[in-house]
């Protein structure tokens, strides 16, 4: 059912054009909005949402159609307490619940007071009426879910990113037939982010949002909007089927589209490649994998190639030595010591406000530990890309302002690669390399900050929350310099897919200020969790159930060892069905039809045969364990 139409909507700020004639239509599914920085995504749902009105075009929706709009900077009212935040229409039920709130607060400065105590019985009954309990249920689940538990509080006292979060919970709480979120993963922790997919992805009733957050769009959404070069194109599927169509309709004429195609390959062969290929170790289990999986000629371009500059690195790096630190009594790293080695690539995650921040500003030599002792190599050169962006000068040119700290800088084969061209692998074509500060978007600045932060030609990487305000064609970009970054590099993300793409060692900040290390990337590191979980319920169940002197397992069992024998046939199998599935789709090129048909059963022959990778990974690993 259509929700809202748009027809020949245009749009444009001065010389530049947003969107010019596109139509689309909203129906009762969920959609993603992707785009570069600055093309105009945002603004497309504020019009969307009813705020802008700037704009040429129509569009149509019914008079009793409810929308909710979260921007990225949602507006506050500092006096008003979270509680009042959240209700911010005066339904009867909405507003029986906030009175009953109100006087349970005053109750409990002044307990004895009669007067109060009879409000309050009559607020109870009044919501038993209504059937209002539920709904207090829930506001205060969700609140508690994304992190706020003080819901008596005044709104000055909490944070941006604590703001943010409420302001969330507010448009998740108010009923709407259309939800409009604008990056609503920004400043969720891992936790609040699985959490808010599983929310949405249940949730009834129409959605549109901009998120960076490659899986999240993944499994949440049903269709794909991309803004380009001021059209929109659709695409009815998720972010995996997105990156698939999105390569057919690639201009190979356009040397930015090259780059952008090289980019869209790699991340459609590691979209493929599944969360579950990417929780194994096995080196060749992975090769054997993708050589099913690609689909694509890897060969075809090498012009994307993102030369990072090069500083020498010496032997020392950076030495932390049992490191503490405080504020106040909340303790946030406890004791900590590591030593940096040149091929790191460390995620660090945890709960907002476990001190992650905490431990960057102390490798940077921002802030100094209270115990304990950071050493730094004589050569080392940090590249700090914090969540706050330096102020730039609105009336510079973007090229001059990263010309600053260089006119090139040089690769790790000893080439020189100038400014021009270093803008043109983050994605600013000419013409907006001489656009003026003060006409890009938010995002294209933090996009520059970080440019003019490489162009230093740092040997250590330092990034805290680099995927906020970064579109990604940029996350792309950034990921393919780390691949081909010399020393090493430390990200505190809260975007799994970052995570999962570059690192091969989690940080995870725990309760008191404990960082634990665990070897792998993001995938890794929650399919040990699940493991660990799993087993201590198994070892609780058998230890309650059996005696203590019962033998322990050494072996596999013989269905178990029946199964391991076959394995190997069924794979090689199921690989020679594959190939002759791929002969049959190059010869049906034209055949719209039999395409499809032979897509849908490869497909289902590629996950038999992931299922028979998996389990034959769980079964080599029961008998690595039994050989220890």
């Amino acid at each position: 059912m259509s929700i809202l139409s748009a027809e020949n909507l245009s749009l444009s700020y001065g010389e530049k054009v947003l969107f010019n004639k596109i139509s689309f239509t909203i129906n009762q599914e969920k959609t993603g909005l992707i785009g570069l920085n600055g093309t105009g995504k945002s603004t497309l749902l504020k019009v969307i949402a009813g705020i802008e009105k700037s704009y040429e075009g129509e569009i149509k929706a019914s008079d009793k159609i409810t929308i909710e709009y979260l921007p990225q900077d949602p507006d506050f009212q500092d006096d008003t307490t979270v509680i009042e935040q959240i209700f911010k229409s005066d339904t009867p039920i909405i507003k029986a619940i906030r009175d009953y709130e109100d006087v349970l607060y005053q109750i409990s400065k002044y307990p004895n007071n009669e007067e109060l105590q009879r409000k309050l019985t009559g607020l109870i009954e009044k919501i038993d009426r209504m059937n209002g309990w539920d709904l207090e249920s829930q506001i205060k689940t969700i609140l508690t879910k994304l992190g706020i538990t003080e819901f008596d509080k005044n709104m000055s006292h909490f944070s941006g990113g604590q703001r943010k979060r409420i302001a969330l919970a507010s448009s998740l709480l108010n009923s709407c037939d259309l939800l409009i979120l604008d990056e609503p993963t920004n400043h969720l922790d891992n936790e609040m982010i699985d959490w808010l997919e599983t929310y949405l992805k249940a949730r009834k009733g129409a959605l549109i949002m901009i998120t960076h957050d490659r899986y999240f769009l993944d499994r949440v959404s049903d269709r794909i909007f991309e803004l380009s070069n001021g059209d929109l194109f659709s695409y009815d599927g998720n972010y995996s089927y997105y990156m698939e169509k999105k390569l057919e309709r690639t201009d190979l004429d356009s040397a930015r589209a090259k780059k952008l195609e090289n980019l869209y390959k790699k991340e459609l062969a590691w979209m493929r490649r599944g969360a579950k290929a990417r929780t194994t170790k096995q080196k060749a289990r992975i090769q054997r994998f993708d050589t099913i999986k690609e689909n694509l000629d890897q060969t075809a371009s090498n012009e994307l190639e993102i030369s990072s500059a090069f500083t020498r690195l010496g032997k020392k790096i950076i030495e932390i030595h049992e490191v503490s630190k405080s504020y106040g009594e909340n303790k946030v790293i406890d004791s900590f010591s590591y030593t940096f080695q040149r091929t790191d690539r460390i995620g660090i995650i945890g709960k907002n406000g476990a001190g992650k921040s905490t431990l960057l500003n102390l490798i940077t030599q921002k802030i100094k530990p209270d115990l304990g002792k950071i050493e730094v190599g004589d050569t080392v050169k940090i590249g700090y890309f914090s969540q706050e962006s330096e102020d730039l000068k609105p009336e510079m040119r973007a090229i001059d302002y990263v010309k600053e700290t260089a006119e090139f800088v040089t690769d790790t084969q000893g080439r020189k690669i100038t400014v021009s061209k270093m803008m043109e692998n983050f994605l600013f074509t000419p013409a907006e390399q001489y656009t003026m500060i003060s006409k890009l978007s938010g995002g294209e600045k933090r996009r520059l900050f970080l440019l003019k932060i490489l162009m230093n030609s740092p040997n250590v990487l330092v990034l805290d929350e680099p995927t906020n305000d970064l579109d990604i064609d940029t996350l792309k970009v950034l990921e393919n310099y780390i691949d081909e970054f010399s020393g090493p590099v430390i990200a505190v993300s809260h975007d799994r897919y970052f995570l999962d793409r570059i690192s091969n060692k989690i940080f995870v900040f725990g309760e008191g200020g404990l960082i634990t290390q665990h070897t792998g990337n993001y995938f890794d590191y929650i399919n040990e969790s699940k493991t660990t979980v799993s087993e201590q319920s198994s070892s609780d169940k058998i230890e309650s159930a059996t005696p203590r002197t019962a033998r322990k397992k050494n072996k596999l069992s013989f269905k178990e060892q029946l199964e391991y024998d076959s394995l190997h046939e069924d794979m090689v199998s199921l690989e020679q069905q594959i190939a002759i599935l791929d002969l049959e789709l190059s010869k049906n090129s034209t055949d719209f039809v039999k395409l499809q048909e032979l897509a849908i059963e490869k497909e289902t022959l590629e996950n038999k045969l992931l299922e028979k990778l998996e389990r034959e990974e769980y079964l080599n690993e029961l008998i690595r364990s039994f050989n220890n």
